[in-house]
Formats: C-alpha cells, sequence, structure tokens
C-alpha cells in the first residue's frame, strides 16, 4: 500500500478517515510511470460518489486501457477541508495518494447544481487555480461531464472542456489526441483547440458571449472559424456490447446505493413535460437480458453483495422485464441474492412482476404520481390515472407491502391550489385502498409516505420557458397540502424552497454568474447540498455585491425567440 497522503494524527480526529485512505476491494493498482493519469472526480462526500454509477463506468472504462490510470477523487468533509488550508495539504486521489496537481486530467461529472461550490472547492484544494485561463501548463485539463453540462454556462470560466454526452462514445479520441499532443510537445491552448474538433467536446474559452442592455444574451459566438458552431451530444447506442463494470469496488463504510447497481436500459419514452433525465437521454436503448444476467451474476461474484438493483429511468418499461427476471430467479433465489427493481411506473407494476420480485424486503412501493389532480398530469403529459394508482397500491397491498412513497412535485404550470389539495387528497385515497383490500397483510396499519419537491425550470425540457414559483407562494402550497392532511397514516415530506430557488438560478443561468462563484469559493462556501451548510441568506448577499438579480434567472418567463444560455448545445431532439 502507498503511503498516505494524510498523516495518523489527522485520520485520528476527523470523520470517518475511511474516506479518504482508498485501497478497497476491488481497486485498481497501476505503476503511474509514463501513463496518462486521469481523476475521476466527485464532487461530493465519498459516500454519495461511491454509489453513482456513471462514475464506476467511466472508471473501468479508462482503467482497461494499459496507457491511462484512472482513480478517484471526492471533496473532503468540512473537517478535513479546514485541515488541509490550515497545514496546506494538497487535495489528492484515493489509489496513489499523490495530489491531483500531478495528473493530466481531473474529471468532474455535474449531477446536480448545488454541488457546483463543491466543484470550486475541489480546484482550490487541488491547487490547480479556480479558472481556466489562469492555469500553468502543465496543470491539468479540467473537463465537466453529466446532465448539468446541458446548461455548463454558469461553470464556464472554470472548466476547460465540457463533454457532451455519454462517456462510451468519445473519450478513448481525446485520450489518444492527448497522447499525440504529448509527444508532440504542443502548448495547453494547442491542444484545447484541437480537442474542439472531437464532436461533443465543448471548449468554452473558444467562444464569446455578448449581452443586449436587458441582461438577456445578444450572440454567442466562436473566437475562430474551425471552432464548431453547435456542439452535438454524443450517444452509445449499443448498451450491451459496451463498457459496464463487473468488478465494482467495495467501500469500506456503508455508501448511499450499499449494493450491485446493473444498468438495464437508457432513456425514457414518457416525455413529462418537467423532466430533464427524460429529454436529454433520449433515445430508449435496452441491454440484452443475457449480457445483463451474466453481469449480474459476476459482479455478485466479484463483491459479495446480495442485492442487485435494476437501474433505468423506468425499469418496469424494460421490454423484456418478466423474462429478464425468469432468468435472474433461476440463480438468485438458491444464492439468496435479492432483485429490486428501484424506479417502477404506477401502470407498471404487474402481479407478474410483483410474484418475481417477492425476494426483496419489503422495505416499501415508490411510485411518482408527480401531481395531485387528472388535469394537472395531463398538462405535465404525465399519462396516469388515479384509478390505475390505486389498483396497482391495492396489488401491492395484496403482494404483503404496507409502506407507499408518493413523489410529487408543487408549482408547476397552470398548478392552482386545489390541484395542490389533490396531493393530499390522492393520498388519503392510497390509505383508503389499503383498508378496502381483503388480502391486505392480517394485523399490520399502512404508512403513506408524500413527499412534494419544487419545480425548477431545466434546460431542454418544454417547460424550460417557464418561471419558478416564488419562495413564499412556496411556502405557501407547501403549508396547504399539510393543512390538507387529516391523517397519522400519512407522513409529509418537502424539500427545501429555498435551495429550489438556488438551483432553478444555477440551471437556466448564463457566464454572469461565474464571478458569484468566484465570491462563494472566497468565502468558504461550499455543501450547498446539506441542509445544515446552506444558507440563501448569505447567498442573497453575494448576488447583491455582484450585481446580480437572481429572480432574473428563476422566475422569469423567457420568450420564443430570447436566446437560452444552452443554445449552443444540439441534444438531439428539437
Amino acid at each position: 500500500m502507498n503511503n498516505l497522503a494524510l498523516s495518523d494524527e489527522i485520520l485520528l480526529k476527523i470523520e470517518k478517515p475511511v474516506r479518504y485512505i482508498g485501497n478497497e476491494v476491488n481497486m485498481v493498482r497501476k505503476d503511474p510511470e509514463g501513463k496518462i493519469r486521469f481523476a475521476m472526480c466527485f464532487p461530493d462526500v465519498y459516500e454519495i460518489g461511491m454509489s453513482h454509477l456513471g462514475m464506476k463506468i467511466i472508471y473501468d472504462q479508462m482503467n482497461r486501457r494499459d496507457d491511462v490510470y484512472c482513480e478517484r477523487v471526492f471533496s473532503p468533509w468540512v473537517d478535513l477541508d479546514k485541515v488541509m488550508r490550515e497545514e496546506n495539504i494538497p487535495l489528492f486521489a484515493l489509489e496513489s495518494q499523490d495530489p491531483v496537481f500531478m495528473f493530466d486530467f481531473l474529471a468532474v461529472t455535474i449531477q446536480y447544481e448545488m454541488c457546483y461550490t463543491n466543484i470550486l472547492q475541489i480546484l482550490d484544494l487541488s491547487q490547480i487555480g479556480i479558472y481556466a485561463k489562469d492555469r500553468r501548463e502543465d496543470a491539468p485539463f479540467v473537463i465537466g461531464g453529466g446532465p448539468c453540462t446541458y446548461n455548463p454556462e454558469p461553470l464556464a470560466d472554470f472548466f476547460d472542456i465540457f463533454y457532451i454526452g455519454e462517456s462510451e462514445t468519445v473519450y478513448y479520441d481525446l485520450m489518444d489526441l492527448y497522447k499525440e499532443h504529448k509527444k508532440n510537445g504542443g502548448n495547453r491552448k494547442e491542444f484545447l483547440r484541437k480537442a474542439s474538433h472531437i464532436p461533443g467536446i465543448y471548449v468554452p474559452s473558444l467562444y464569446e458571449t455578448t449581452y443586449n442592455e436587458d441582461g438577456t444574451i445578444a450572440s454567442f459566438e466562436p473566437l475562430y472559424e474551425d471552432v464548431p458552431r453547435t456542439i452535438l451530444k454524443q450517444v452509445q447506442m449499443d448498451l450491451t456490447n459496451t463498457f459496464y463494470p463487473e468488478k465494482q469496488i467495495v467501500p469500506y463504510i456503508k455508501v448511499t446505493q450499499d449494493r450491485c447497481v446493473l444498468e438495464i436500459q437508457r432513456g425514457c419514452t414518457r416525455g413529462c413535460r418537467f423532466c430533464q433525465a427524460g429529454m436529454i437521454y433520449r433515445p430508449v436503448r435496452e441491454k440484452s437480458p443475457e449480457t445483463i444476467n451474466k453481469q449480474c451474476r459476476a459482479l455478485c461474484d466479484n463483491t459479495g453483495y446480495d442485492e442487485v438493483s435494476l437501474s433505468s429511468l423506468s425499469s418496469s418499461d424494460y421490454s423484456q422485464i418478466v423474462p429478464l427476471l425468469d432468468k435472474l430467479n433461476e440463480w438468485s433465489k438458491d444464492e439468496k441474492v435479492s432483485i429490486s427493481l428501484p424506479s417502477l411506473r404506477v401502470d407498471g407494476f404487474t402481479d407478474d412482476i410483483m410474484n418475481k420480485i417477492k425476494t426483496v424486503r419489503k422495505s416499501g412501493l415508490t411510485f411518482a404520481p408527480e401531481a395531485g389532480s387528472q388535469r394537472m398530469r395531463d398538462v405535465i403529459n404525465k399519462n396516469v390515472r388515479e384509478d390505475e394508482l390505486l389498483q396497482t397500491c391495492t396489488t401491492a397491498f395484496a403482494g404483503g407491502w404496507t409502506t407507499v412513497k408518493l413523489y410529487f412535485m408543487i408549482g408547476l404550470p397552470t398548478e392552482t391550489m386545489d390541484d395542490v389539495a389533490a396531493i393530499a387528497g390522492l393520498g388519503q385515497s392510497v390509505v383508503d385502498a389499503y383498508y378496502k383490500c381483503p388480502d391486505k397483510p392480517k394485523g399490520k396499519s399502512v404508512r403513506v409516505t408524500v413527499s412534494a419537491s419544487s419545480f425548477v425550470p431545466k434546460p431542454f425540457t418544454p417547460f424550460q420557458w417557464e418561471p419558478q414559483d416564488t419562495i413564499p407562494v412556496l411556502h405557501e402550497k407547501q403549508q396547504h397540502i399539510k393543512d390538507s392532511i387529516t391523517t397519522r397514516k400519512i407522513q409529509f415530506n418537502y424539500h427545501d424552497a429555498d435551495t429550489s430557488y438556488l438551483e432553478a438560478v444555477f440551471a437556466r443561468g448564463d457566464r454572469k454568474l461565474c464571478k458569484v462563484m468566484e465570491l462563494a469559493c472566497e468565502r468558504g462556501f461550499h455543501f450547498d447540498g446539506w441542509n445544515d451548510c446552506f444558507s440563501l441568506e448569505k447567498w442573497l448577499e453575494l448576488f447583491d455585491e455582484c450585481g446580480v438579480d437572481p429572480s432574473f434567472y428563476a422566475n422569469r418567463r423567457r420568450s420564443f425567440d430570447e436566446i437560452l444560455p444552452w443554445d449552443h448545445i444540439d441534444y438531439g431532439v428539437t
């Protein structure tokens, strides 16, 4: 094992030191000498990052190459962050424990707007400079990927490259170009210019934005003729015959997804008008049942996990779900491995599926009606009827389930207070369905959790032009649901409206937000996705200091002829 970057004295006084030492089962070990060094970063704590499937895929994909060594980097928690700054310890990768500044690439997966300050924390602690323009010639190239790159503009000044699309497509092309660049001794700017010619590679420094007097975008233009005007999303069409990690790393501590994760398909056919994932991951592509079955067995053998989660935006929409469950049950029952379907549709949970996943511990079923009234579900294109939901719940109750979670959204376009009250009404109907079910479990009561998040208008959705409700209106709607619930059988949870507001600001923001981000980094903001670290009041002070009006981004309806900050990205759907 390598010498650790942190001394025993430091490890003994911080929370969960195992986050920082690496050396887990199935960790990849290579001699870094002569290899392209690729640091794969998740900008949150280890437990969350180690649960992320995309990171596992890239780790496996990159390490399959003999000439690349991919290692992992996570955000240090606030206790270690403080120590590293006091003692001038640079951020390091888990495998070699080497500082990030020694690497060729630092690739950051950007899953959520509330992790933006963590990205600057990572750049700062890595001692490579937060601004791309200020980096030394030998600094790592900083790459951003993931769903937030579909509007990367609020982070444009901090990244050298954004990778638009799925990792299996052009990452090897980028590595090959870098090898050639290193051999020929080119400089940083030359490499970035050449990289921009690879489809799906967006180099923000090669473009210029101008603004109208009202703050809207006047133009967005490439600075050179050879730089593409639009960047086309790259899609891996064949999921059956592409990279998938059959030896996933097994953490020493409990992580958020403490089980094997097996992707069975990508994309979604439903087209809900608020849902960014349903739009940007198109088209729908399925992995073959034979490959899934083989990979499931290999994962269980190589990790020792006894639960496999079949991952997709909608597991029950997988066209061969019943034959697949039959195949998996041939061996999983004997080996005491449970199979879970974490994303079931209301209209996809059948007796057939239920009987085949009875090996799963009955921790509860989760459905997402998204809106309480049929009118509202029609507006958002959520094709779920109340009678379908109640029939599905009745099927589950007869199968032994007693806990149901229902996910909703408030603040959707055209929503009224009657639509909001209907959320509580639908929860009550599910409770009633339990007591009407003749085959329900004897001697047990039902528990229904109603969760309401706030609508955030996202790029590349049909609602991208719509305003977000103001915070007082969202608070009023949350209270209205609370007041409409009349039974203890229903537990009501809701997402903090302050966080959703900032999420909307960055989701639809432009490059003018970079100066706000820089100031947030100077003031030590990070872990904004964690309630105990987040303060909207402090953020509003920053916006005010920088002369930026956040409601311009969150609460303003866009006109259809306005140039949007993400219009230079082509994600393949009109």
